[in-house]
């Protein structure tokens, strides 16, 4: 008997499930180009995204589980010490309205195809991804000390993002 792809019992085509298991990475690389920072933050907040996804694997619901599941064997596991490379998009506010226009993607099909409570889950947990990115490092002043924990740029990707996922 041939084993059938985890989507299949969620109900979605293998496009769908590949906008919802990209969309993980691509919350956590557009959390972090939301400000520029220096490599050591940007590695910090990688850390943060990955740690925050592979947490996914443990939750309640199973499209969130089956989804952190898929991205961790695709990217890494932060358990077993791997990092993601730190990424520098050419044009970060374009990916980043990328990201927001795929995301906006992933709310209407989730209404469409699963319950209130399993999308519920889903769209907290990019939210939560994002939150974790943003806040990982602070973002100015000097020689690591003082500066935003939060930038307003990195506030205002954070918030697009929960008001497209209406989270």
């Amino acid at each position: 008997m041939i084993e059938q792809p985890a989507y299949t019992g969620f109900g979605f085509s293998d496009g769908e499930w590949g906008l919802l298991v990209g969309l993980p990475q691509s919350v956590l690389t557009a959390a972090s180009a939301a400000e520029s920072d220096s490599t050591r933050r940007t590695m910090a907040e990688n850390a943060a995204g990955l740690e925050t996804i592979a947490a996914g694997r443990e939750s309640a619901s199973p499209l969130v589980a089956a989804v952190a599941g898929e991205v961790v064997t695709r990217v890494g596991d932060p358990e077993a010490g791997e990092e993601l490379p730190a990424i520098s998009p050419a044009d970060p506010q374009a990916m980043i309205d990328d990201v927001l226009a795929r995301a906006g993607e992933a709310a209407a099909l989730l209404a469409a195809r699963v319950d209130e409570g399993e999308a519920g889950a889903y769209k907290h947990w990019l939210v939560e991804i994002a939150e974790q990115v943003v806040g990982a490092a602070s973002t100015g002043g000097l020689l690591g000390l003082g500066g935003d924990q939060v930038s307003p740029s990195e506030r205002r990707f954070r918030d697009r993002l929960a008001q497209v996922l209406n989270d």
